[in-house]
């Protein structure tokens, strides 16, 4: 786990530092995620390499839901995903993507009173990504964006981000 986190990690600073041009964005989401049924915000950057491809890295964290009063569930995911524009003009781009991701799941349950003791127990799992996208270019220095992809894995779910990109 702390190797993929930390592999990303170096892949997508290593790309910010040699990529640091206009198309390089970095920005923020709000998200849902259709299995966990709750809210999540996160931060994302895209970082060019070719003409008409980006790798787009993000973390995503979503609001602990209680199951019941004792069982809290916690979701983050972390993805690695290159997004191919098929349309790139003045007032809007559309992308398809797909990519690696990660999700972490950790239930706890709390404390009953009887001296046992809360329990926690947390698992992650690798799975792939496929979607679209489409960034609204404003011809300001920040981009508005909405994403809707799938991820499929142990934790499948369908997951819709909007937030916005700002250009460096």
């Amino acid at each position: 786990m702390k190797k993929v986190i930390t592999t990303l990690c170096f892949v997508a600073f290593s790309f910010l530092s040699a990529n640091a041009q206009e198309d390089t964005r970095i920005g923020g989401f709000l998200g849902y995620g259709s299995e966990i049924k709750t809210i999540g915000f996160g931060v994302n950057a895209e970082f060019p390499i070719m003409e008409n491809l980006t790798i787009a890295p993000n973390f995503t964290y979503y609001l602990p839901k209680e199951e019941s009063s004792i069982v809290k569930t916690t979701i983050f995911e972390l993805n690695a995903n290159a997004n191919y524009y098929f349309v790139n003009d003045d007032s809007f781009g559309v992308y398809g993507l797909a990519g690696i991701n990660y999700t972490s799941v950790k239930v706890k349950v709390e404390d009953l009173g009887f001296g046992f003791g809360g329990a926690s127990s947390s698992e992650g799992k690798v799975g792939f990504n496929l979607g679209a996208g489409t960034n609204f270019n404003l011809g300001k220095s920040w981009t508005p964006f909405a994403e809707l992809k799938y991820v499929l894995s142990d934790y499948d779910q369908l997951v819709l981000l909007a937030g916005v990109k700002f250009n460096l």
